[in-house]
């Protein structure tokens, strides 16, 4: 009697454990998958990485008190085991509610908020979609706790057991996702995954109580089916007619053909990262404006862009400079798929797959270097330093030039555009900036050669009249101005990027809100749909 009473001890401590690890892995998986779903709208910048970890914090804080409060009052392990049952369908749902929650969250704060609208909507959306099942995972810890001991004398090591494996299930929670689920079968699958685990968990507590056994047979067997049944999953759901939309490690692709081109997004509300246009040639959009990049080099023999994207700018520079050769990094490698299938990448190109900086460090010399990385207000910092431009400066052959695409307008004093000419400038001795016409875009063009830009007329002129880059160097040449720089310097220590691109994109979403409630107050909320 003796030892069937400590094997169902032994039994029970086991099961708790199992509980920690797998709670655990859990809360890190919702925590990645929610970064995934907020990004295509909200993009994955610090900030909003910043946002989902307030708001997770603040969940399993208040979850914490709560689950220990609720085990002094009532030391039964009934209760968390139905909380990790509504755990899983909550989050089971997340896939198929999430996007209009969002949507949904978004639309209403646009009507009142003003400022810093990119904060209070993504706060907004995690609050609404994660609060919920993060409070409940909270509960956990310190409910095990009360449940495993049993005596002073080893309620040390049982809390540190405990603690050891959540901690470990956090580990591989965080590993898991990045690099299997999402890649493999996305975001709305990663969630129905481990909604099973949670659910099978609690199954496995209930197989001996008949009054819940059923209930969470039924919840455990319908979200395991999820994971097998096809649906269509799609973070636009207001687009038709996507060639490709999937997901990779670093972002949301979107695939849209049309008549005259085929573009690649990676955010589903705003911005082109790349375009192909059928026909060749130029596109009117910012590549075009890079060409005189090449224009104002010495020689144009060795081209490196990094942030090739789906290689717009190197197939334009294999077509319009014969006998190039040019080199790209792209730290997507589902881009670079995306560009061989879809976009025509040239075999010629190479494309190297890694983080551009990195790659420069190992690289060799080059006429000309783009550097294209930037996108939204996910600016990666390490590519914006005075340290990262100095060894751009570094790889450029004698005569050699460098262009920057900056993606977002500002006028502001203080904006990203201009910290980013000041940090420039405090590099190359002779800088112009060319603003992109139609556009945001601002191109950026540098080099140590005092030459440069007279080559660039010297060239223009030398030009064919019936030449295709007639149609565009004449309003690169009339658009460029020089700049001195000034103060506003990124250094790989301090470069605030996430916060000042976020104050140029609070301007372009306030513009946009305003022209909405203006329709709104006109023509009433349903003229939104029309």
């Amino acid at each position: 009697m003796e030892n069937n009473k400590e094997r169902a001890t032994v039994g029970r401590k086991l099961f708790l454990y199992v509980t920690a690890f797998f709670s655990g892995m859990s809360v890190m998986a919702i925590e990645l998958g929610a970064s995934r779903l907020l990004a295509p709208y909200f993009s994955s910048s610090q900030i909003v990485w910043t946002v989902i970890i307030g708001t997770i914090m603040i969940a399993m804080a208040i979850g914490n008190v709560w689950g220990g409060r609720a085990a002094d009052k009532n030391p039964d392990p009934v209760r968390l085991y139905r909380r990790l049952l509504i755990t899983a369908v909550w989050t089971a749902a997340i896939p198929f509610v999430g996007r209009y929650v969002i949507a949904g969250v978004s639309g209403l704060l646009a009507l009142f908020v003003k400022h810093n609208f990119l904060v209070w909507a993504s706060l907004g959306s995690c609050f609404a979609l994660f609060v919920v099942p993060l409070m409940l995972l909270g509960t956990v810890t310190p409910s095990l706790m009360k449940y495993a001991t049993e005596s002073l004398d080893d309620n040390g090591r049982t809390v540190g057991e405990l603690e050891a494996l959540g901690t470990i299930g956090s580990i591989i929670g965080t590993f898991l996702p990045t690099f299997v689920t999402i890649p493999a079968v996305g975001t709305a699958r990663t969630f129905l995954i481990f909604a099973a685990i949670l659910a099978v968990i609690s199954l496995g507590f209930f197989a001996t109580r008949k009054k819940w056994v059923a209930r969470s047979a039924v919840i455990a067997a319908v979200i395991t089916a999820l994971m097998f049944v096809p649906f269509n999953y799609s973070f636009a759901f207001w687009e038709d007619g996507l060639t490709v939309e999937d997901e990779s490690i670093y972002n949301y692709l979107q695939v849209r053909e049309t008549d005259e081109s085929v573009i690649l997004s990676t955010n589903v509300a705003f911005g082109v990262q790349s375009i192909m246009m059928k026909e060749g040639g130029l596109t009117g959009m910012y590549y075009d404006y890079a060409l005189a990049a090449p224009l104002m080099a010495e020689n144009c023999e060795d081209v490196l862009i990094l942030g090739l994207g789906t290689g717009t700018f190197a197939s334009q520079c294999l077509k319009y400079f014969p006998g190039c050769s040019v080199t790209g990094v792209e730290i997507d490698e589902k881009i670079v798929a995306l560009s061989r299938e879809y976009f025509g990448l040239p075999d010629e190109v190479e494309a190297v797959v890694g983080d551009g900086r990195a790659y420069l460090t190992t690289s060799g010399m080059y006429d000309v270097i783009m550097v294209d990385a930037y996108q939204d207000i996910t600016i990666p910092f390490q590519m914006s330093s005075v340290e990262f431009f100095t060894e751009v400066r570094e790889h450029l052959n004698p005569g050699g030039v460098m262009v920057v695409n900056m993606s977002m307008r500002s006028d502001a004093e203080g904006s990203m555009n201009e910290y980013l000419i000041d940090t420039i400038a405090s590099v190359f001795p002779y800088c112009a900036t060319a603003r992109v016409s139609g556009g945001s875009n601002l191109e950026l063009f540098a080099t140590a050669d005092a030459e440069g830009f007279g080559r660039l007329e010297a060239r223009m002129a030398a030009l064919d009249a019936d030449d295709e880059l007639m149609d565009i160097v004449p309003r690169i040449q009339s658009a460029l101005e020089p700049v001195e720089g000034g103060d506003l310097i990124l250094t790989d220590d301090k470069a605030p990027v996430e916060l000042l691109g976020m104050r140029v994109l609070d301007e372009m979403i306030s513009t946009e809100l305003e022209n909405l409630r203006s329709q709104i107050k006109e023509n009433g909320i349903m003229s939104l749909l029309q």
